[in-house]
């Protein structure tokens, strides 16, 4: 019998200032919650590394965008970050962990109990699954999947709620369920117009590297359009920062997927999984595998320095 995953659980409260802990392992949401009935609220997932929140800010943000976009009213970044550092410090107590040991700290709202008139809100923090270790590691192989909807829908329709991260994930769970089915690890998503999108929980990353004039190599690393209704990544963008910073030239799409192929590297990056190197794609090999290594190497140094 496996042990259950030390789970941490904190809600944010106005009665308790630095939020209160509740027992992850008994029942905390009415039934009729309607996150849970709905899908009706917002989320945020980042990456604790010895204690430490990478992107804590830009992650408050998001979720403070996010829930604008659902007009939802949530507590103050403040209070968010109060509750944070109870939940990480309470799963150190419980949980006694080496240096650099490596966490998720997920941030929930939900409308609440039908006739609630104040959202449900809460931080959860567990440990890191051994499969985004893996994939880190080793890489992935993703299909390619029509998202339904083409490249302008977000500003047509911002009903849709295209650039939010909201609770809504039972079709991104299903592309994955498929993928699997295939044979496959992820998916990235391409629109009806065919735009390269985003993978269902991740950003979709490409380099090309070129030879200068002078012999020096020209590092050129490029991410789909952000108005194209895909979930501002705030990995992409840290990453992004930082590799200007060392010398890499920056772009944004419009992508097709027959530029993925032609890519040098391809990957996958999350917040918790962080750069997830693609070596096929339905069923092609992408870049060159000594290339992607070495790229995959030189950026995993770079994002490691971000914050």
């Amino acid at each position: 019998m496996t042990s259950p995953v030390p789970v941490v659980l904190v809600f944010l409260d106005p009665a308790f200032p630095g939020g209160r802990l509740a027992d992850a392992s008994q029942p905390q949401l009415m039934v009729t919650d309607q996150g849970a009935t709905r899908g009706d609220g917002v989320f945020e997932t980042m990456l604790a590394v010895g204690g430490n929140v990478r992107k804590i800010q830009a992650h408050l943000d998001r979720l403070a965008g996010s829930a604008d976009a659902l007009d939802l009213a949530i507590p103050g970044q403040d209070e968010w970050r109060r509750a944070i550092a109870t939940a990480l410090s309470e799963h150190r107590v419980q949980n006694p962990a080496p240096a650099g040991y490596e966490l998720v700290v997920k941030l929930v709202v939900t409308r609440g109990a039908e006739g609630a008139t104040a959202p449900n809100c809460w931080v959860q923090v567990s440990p890191v699954g051994a499969g985004a270790r893996r994939q880190r590691e080793t890489g992935i192989d993703v299909i390619l999947l029509d998202r339904g909807y083409d490249s302008d829908a977000a500003e047509r329709a911002p009903w849709l709620l295209l650039g939010a991260k909201t609770l809504s994930y039972a079709v991104n769970m299903a592309a994955l369920r498929h993928a699997h089915k295939q044979g496959a690890d992820d998916v990235i998503f391409i629109s009806s117009d065919g735009r390269v999108l985003e993978g269902p929980t991740s950003t979709v990353l490409l380099a090309h590297v070129e030879k200068a004039d002078d012999g020096t190599s020209v590092k050129r690393l490029i991410t789909p359009q952000l108005d194209s209704g895909i979930l501002p990544g705030t990995s992409q963008g840290a990453l992004f920062t930082a590799a200007k910073a060392a010398g890499w030239e920056l772009g944004y799409g419009p992508l097709e997927p027959q530029d993925l192929l032609d890519a040098d590297a391809v990957w996958l990056i999350s917040s918790v999984r962080l750069l997830a190197p693609v070596n096929h794609i339905d069923g092609k090999p992408v870049g060159t595998p000594s290339v992607q290594k070495e790229l995959t190497a030189e950026l995993n140094e770079v994002f490691a320095g971000i914050q």
